[in-house]
């Protein structure tokens, strides 16, 4: 008698069959309350899509033609701002020298793209950062080279939001970096001073700090002595943001064990080593979503610096509807403002989450 073994492929597993009640259309039809509710969501949907072409696309009036018509016209006046998109994004930057704010728009547009990319977080990009601005700045400002000189009165639109936004948080970064170590740190000087400052500016709404910083902050200054708008304001927004990156950064740091200190100090780092090398690289990771929130809040408080007589983008647009010969359409203008910060805001979310999964996945150190 012999035994025979069997060769047979072991059968897969059988999956479990799926729930039924998983599918979206048992979701959206799966019961008379879920599918009244979704034909009228999809009726609205469609009424409200179809006047919105109607305004938008079919009636509306489109660059090229006049004022007048816009006025007798019942949709979108697109007109307006394809006469106003120059005034509206520069302010009243001088239009034969309209290149200068181009070519610096242009600049941190390139300098965001590239260092997007963990492989550019280093020392030299700071500094490409930190020399581009200044030259940036230069440019608007002109005075050199030939170039004629256009006072931070005259500026305006894209540029001084994306300006104010970008030194804002580049500056407020570093700081609030100190504050938070400060705060967290065992000097009871260095300790009082941090909490004082954090707590304080964060105990003000901005639109004071920038009344102080406009009105107050001249007068303290010796006689002759003067700090121009701008930079004023820039100062503002810097310690605003700095206040709220350093609650932030705090938190980042409470969530590191204490063990990975003591392991530092173990292997002899210094404190500074410490801080630079193993526990601020891992809770900056760890605050990757706040930071981006904060960051997303600072460029939309930028359009606040119209209270101390600058013209950002949302107050170029506001003024360009002054205009007696095109009627107001704020709806247009307002959405294209809006579109230009949304574009901005939303491209900041996609990549902190972007960052964040990479991290998840390890493929980031």
């Amino acid at each position: 008698m012999s035994l025979t073994l069997s060769t047979a492929a072991p059968q897969p597993a059988r999956q479990a069959p799926r729930d039924r009640r998983d599918t979206v259309w048992h979701r959206l039809f799966g019961s008379l309350f879920s599918a009244l509710a979704t034909v009228a969501t999809l009726a609205l949907v469609l009424a409200a899509a179809g006047r919105l072409i109607n305004w938008a696309v079919i009636d509306a009036v489109w660059p090229g033609a006049a004022g007048d018509v816009c006025r007798q016209a019942s949709g979108a006046c697109w007109a307006f701002l394809g006469e106003k998109m120059r005034q509206i994004l520069f302010g009243i930057y001088p239009p034969g020298e309209q290149w200068r704010p181009t070519v610096v728009c242009g600049f941190i547009l390139a300098m965001t793209v590239y260092s997007l990319s963990p492989r550019h977080w280093r020392l030299r990009t700071a500094v490409l950062w930190i020399v581009g601005m200044a030259a940036g700045l230069a440019l608007m400002q002109g005075g050199v080279f030939g170039l004629a000189r256009v006072p931070t009165a005259s500026w305006g639109g894209l540029p001084v939001t994306l300006l104010l936004a970008v030194c804002s948080l580049g500056a407020g970064l570093p700081l609030g970096v100190l504050l938070a170590l400060g705060r967290r740190g065992s000097l009871p000087t260095a300790r009082f001073i941090s909490v004082g400052i954090i707590e304080l500016i964060r105990g003000l709404p901005l639109v004071s700090l920038l009344f102080m910083a406009s009105i107050v902050l001249p007068i303290m200054l010796p006689a002759g002595m003067t700090i121009d708008s701008l930079l004023r304001a820039g100062i503002a927004l810097t310690v605003f943001s700095a206040a709220y990156l350093a609650e932030v950064i705090r938190g980042g740091l409470q969530a590191i064990p204490p063990g990975q200190a003591e392991a530092s100090r173990a292997l002899g780092l210094s404190w500074w080593q410490m801080m630079r090398l193993v526990v601020l690289p891992q809770a900056l990771r760890k605050v990757i979503a706040p930071l981006t929130n904060t960051a997303i809040v600072m460029i939309k408080n930028t359009s606040l610096v119209l209270i101390v007589g600058l013209f950002d983008l949302l107050s170029a647009g506001r003024a360009a509807l002054t205009d007696p010969a095109w009627p107001t359409p704020y709806v247009e203008t307002y959405l294209f403002i809006a579109s230009i910060y949304f574009c901005i805001c939303f491209g900041l979310s996609r990549y902190s989450m972007w960052l964040e999964h990479r991290y998840k996945k390890g493929e980031l150190r």
